[in-house]
């Protein structure tokens, strides 16, 4: 059995008081030492428990408003000296420096702060000197010294109090010091981050404290985990445990609905990060059977998302479909419960959150980041470029498509027609089979391509697309141009009735 070592004295000095009183009371009864200041001091001795005050040690008052309670060589001689090396053992002696064993401590609430909106100053007054020192200090001596650096490791140094007294071994004092370097790397990280804003530093630093395991990753033999705040995106109403995969999905339809907020009921299916079905109409129920016919093939399995709480006529219609997870801003009452109906199915509240502004993803032996694509075309944004100008609905829906083809693998071709998403042609190496694809699909559902309008995510360096759509029926066409061969789709369309607008933006999605 591993050797524990007895804790003697302890340093507590603390930001938090919740879940603090247990552990200062075992202390006590152990017989330790427990030195304090400040706040900590006062709620200590409120609960009439004998405290010694920093001071007493340093000979020093906290000075500058506070800004220097703890950084004094009594203090940090006390945690660092090597309990192993008579030399350390001599000078502690030597300058009446006392033992600590045990250091609680936390930080100044930094990023609550900054989050907060406060002003600069005030969040300058949050980054924590004596705090970070201590921790750094305890950690790197875990050796002799057991570290809490949060109130996140209360409760397992608490069952560790309960089970072996006011003594811990060296393998848990170890694994505080890894949550210690843990606590102190991601509050530096972000303030790192606070003060890189403007002329930034090209380099990467993010740190995430939440991490939850899944499954497995985006195969069974592939580990995964979250790293994230998902309670704060989400509240999950039903259903099993969200995978890898489930996860990609509910983005890309979280980013997808975000281009359709504030429209009329709409409703979207989603598979492997695509949109296979999308339609806006007058009432949820008809976007969700609208979207629906756009692919049903597709939609099996697929992920649900409206941008308006699911009523009972909704739910009864979804209630058909095997689908993993739907995602709404609410459901009501009696749709909730039909569509529990599914005992896996899995129901996401949407709650309002802020998204990250920037995306990163892992390559060869580092790190792709790159701005996130923001940009959302409106008709004013839209260039026509051919002598036939698009007619009102035509520009309705030539929106409605630019939105969609921003969030489909590219290269990809979108085809859409009265505010419904008719076809797509996903992920191809050439853009003309995207076309073709779309408008294979588009006559597999039976549906009438003459009126529709085409959206592409990049330019046409030849006029085959076109061709291609107007000889299926096209009237309209959406794309970003700047080909150098530009005048050959223009004088295509010209040539054929076929209004063309362009918006000088790509959307590549890779």
């Amino acid at each position: 059995m591993e050797q524990s070592t007895k804790i003697t004295a302890a340093l507590i000095s603390v930001y938090y008081k919740d879940g603090l009183e247990p552990i200062v009371r075992r202390l006590h009864a152990d017989n330790v030492v427990i030195y304090s200041t400040g706040g900590t001091q006062a709620f200590i001795e409120a609960l009439g428990i004998p405290v010694v005050a920093v001071e007493s040690m340093t000979n020093y008052p906290e000075i500058f408003g506070g800004r220097v309670k703890t950084l004094h060589p009594a203090i940090f001689g006390g945690i660092l000296h090597r309990r192993n090396l008579q030399a350390d053992l001599d000078q502690a002696a030597q300058f009446n420096i006392p033992t600590i064993d045990l250091v609680i401590v936390d930080l100044y609430p930094f990023e609550e702060t900054l989050a907060s909106g406060a002003a600069h100053q005030d969040i300058i007054e949050k980054i924590d000197i004596g705090g970070i020192s201590l921790i750094r200090a305890a950690a790197k001596n875990y050796n002799d010294v057991v570290i809490i650096p949060s109130v996140n490791q209360y409760a397992r140094f608490q069952e560790i109090l309960e089970a072996n007294g006011a003594a811990t071994t060296l393998e848990q004092r170890k694994a505080f010091a890894r949550d210690a370097f843990m606590v102190s790397s991601h509050y530096d990280t972000h303030i790192f981050r606070y003060f890189n804003q403007q002329d930034p530093l090209p380099v990467f630093k993010e740190s995430i404290l939440e991490s939850q395991p899944l499954r497995y990753g985006e195969n069974p033999h592939q580990r995964g985990w979250f790293h994230g705040d998902f309670a704060a995106m989400f509240n999950q109403l039903h259903g099993k445990e969200l995978s890898y995969n489930n996860l990609l999905d509910v983005d890309a339809a979280v980013q997808l609905m975000a281009e359709f907020k504030d429209n009329d009921p709409t409703f979207a299916i989603l598979k492997h990060n695509n949109a296979c079905g999308l339609a806006t109409r007058s009432t949820l129920k008809q976007a969700y059977a609208d979207a629906l016919a756009g692919d049903p093939t597709s939609a099996f399995g697929g992920i649900l998302i409206a941008n308006r709480p699911i009523d009972l006529a909704t739910a009864e219609l979804v209630n058909d479909l095997f689908c993993e997870v739907v995602v709404a801003p609410s459901f009501d009452a009696d749709a909730l419960e039909v569509l529990k109906s599914k005992k896996n199915r899995i129901l996401l509240i949407q709650k309002e959150a802020a998204m990250p502004q920037r995306q990163f993803r892992t390559l060869l032996n580092g790190v792709l980041e790159q701005d996130k694509d923001l940009l959302s075309e409106t008709a004013a944004d839209f260039t026509p470029r051919t002598n036939t100008v698009p007619t009102a609905q035509e520009v309705e829906d030539l929106v409605f498509a630019n939105k969609l083809v921003k969030h489909t693998k590219s290269n990809t071709i979108i085809l859409a027609k009265n505010g419904q998403l008719i076809a797509s042609g996903t992920g191809e190496t050439s853009r003309v089979d995207a076309l073709r694809h779309a408008i294979e699909k588009a006559k597999a559902f039976q549906f009438d391509l003459n009126g529709a309008v085409m959206a592409s995510d990049a330019f046409f360096p030849f006029p085959d697309c076109v061709e291609i759509a107007h000889l299926a029926g096209i009237t309209a066409v959406v794309q970003p141009g700047g080909s150098i061969k530009d005048e050959l789709s223009i004088d295509y369309c010209n040539a054929n009735g076929v209004a063309m607008v362009f918006t000088g933006n790509r959307h590549f999605k890779h």
